[in-house]
């Protein structure tokens, strides 16, 4: 039974991490989720607080290059770590993967070194690392003279952070890693997630028999998926792997997301990224290998006018995935918590229970992000 001595928070609706909940309530000690109950096992002595709209847990994004003005690759720090997580944090993203895109050896080392420093630092889960080992004709805006086979030295650096119990996924092509090696890096508890490959389906089904579990942006940087040629796309989308999509109207067409949703076999292997780049939370524009990438029309592009990255927060996303391709709350909100938690083997991040309230997030009867639960105002409760 409720304790008449905690805070109750009524919301109209409650995406408790698993599904979305109409009249429940969660008792609140100290600013911390202690019970969730039905708002019916409320009694009268008790202190509540009505809340308009939907209550979550906070959103967790496996890709994000940088934030508030910090790229990670320019800056592989621990300080930069934590800055990066805490630019995104206001924004309902609470939980976030660094991620260390192509470039020099030492680069990546030091993302390393940082990821090891910063180990539970609030909001940062572990590390991405996407790349080098790519494939040249997709490497996006990679810098082709940082692009190389698989090297000892990746394999290292992964088992360093998965020794200290750190979270990775690794974004590799199977043009530039051989079976043995994916099953090298899956064996450490990584997840090996296909991206910037321009493969065909059948090389990926191998790759995925080796121990790859995961694409990194569906759709992106993959060869496409043809009538006679499923291509990387295909074979994702068929496949029962994880695969995190950009849900921005930029980088795939709002269509297309939505039917991929639809044709995958099973459920919850879908989840949001946003891609994020130094924009979110931060200044127009920011240097990657030297060169200056801004903000135009909504876009992050390079000098060429090309794609560089995405400016979107999640929060942006989840709600472009509901009012716009017309995806069920209740999917899109484990596509944003549930699903990149459960990847990452983090299953308490999709939880309330024991949750302060700046770790939750509060959305409009719109599905926009309305602020992260601390913002609340909680003075002269009402009794139930």
């Amino acid at each position: 039974m409720p304790k008449a001595d905690l805070l109750w928070l009524c919301p109209d609706h409650l995406f408790d991490g698993e599904r979305l909940l109409a009249a429940h309530a969660l008792g609140l000690r100290d600013g911390v989720v202690e019970v969730v109950v039905p708002q019916a096992d409320l009694a009268p002595r008790d202190a509540v607080q009505r809340v308009a709209g939907t209550l979550s847990t906070g959103f967790i994004d496996l890709q994000v290059n940088g934030g508030g003005g910090i790229l990670l690759n320019n800056t592989p720090t621990p300080e930069a770590l934590v800055a990066i997580a805490a630019a995104h944090r206001p924004l309902g993203t609470v939980a976030l993967l660094p991620t260390v895109i192509t470039d020099r050896a030492e680069v990546l080392a030091r993302a390393v070194e940082a990821s090891l420093a910063a180990r539970g630092a609030r909001g940062v889960i572990g590390l991405h690392i996407e790349g080098p080992h790519l494939s040249l004709p997709r490497r996006g805006t990679h810098d082709p003279a940082f692009v190389r086979p698989f090297e000892p030295t990746t394999l290292a650096h992964v088992q360093r952070l998965r020794a200290a119990a750190i979270p990775v996924m690794i974004t590799v092509a199977p043009e530039s890693v051989s079976p043995d090696q994916i099953a090298a890096l899956a064996a450490t508890g990584a997840v090996v997630s296909l991206g910037h490959t321009d493969t065909d389906a059948e090389t990926i089904r191998t790759a995925l028999k080796a121990g790859a579990t995961c694409f990194t942006h569906l759709f992106n940087a993959m060869s496409p998926m043809l009538n006679r040629a499923p291509g990387v796309t295909g074979a994702a989308i068929n496949s029962t792997a994880y695969a995190g999509i950009i849900c921005d109207g930029i980088h795939v067409a709002d269509e297309m997301v939505g039917l991929a949703i639809r044709a995958r076999p099973v459920p919850d292997r879908m989840f949001l990224v946003s891609d994020a780049m130094a924009t979110v939370g931060g200044p127009d524009s920011f240097t990657l290998y030297g060169r200056t990438i801004r903000v135009q029309d909504g876009r992050l592009v390079n000098a060429e006018g090309s794609l560089a990255g995405a400016h979107v927060t999640m929060a942006q996303s989840l709600q472009r995935l509901i009012s716009v391709v017309g995806v069920a709350p209740e999917t899109a909100l484990r596509m944003a918590v549930t699903v990149p938690a459960r990847l990452m083997g983090q299953p308490a991040l999709a939880r309330v229970e024991g949750r302060p309230l700046d770790d939750l997030v509060r959305l409009g009867a719109d599905w926009s992000f309305q602020g992260l639960g601390s913002t609340l105002a909680l003075d002269e409760p009402a009794r139930a």
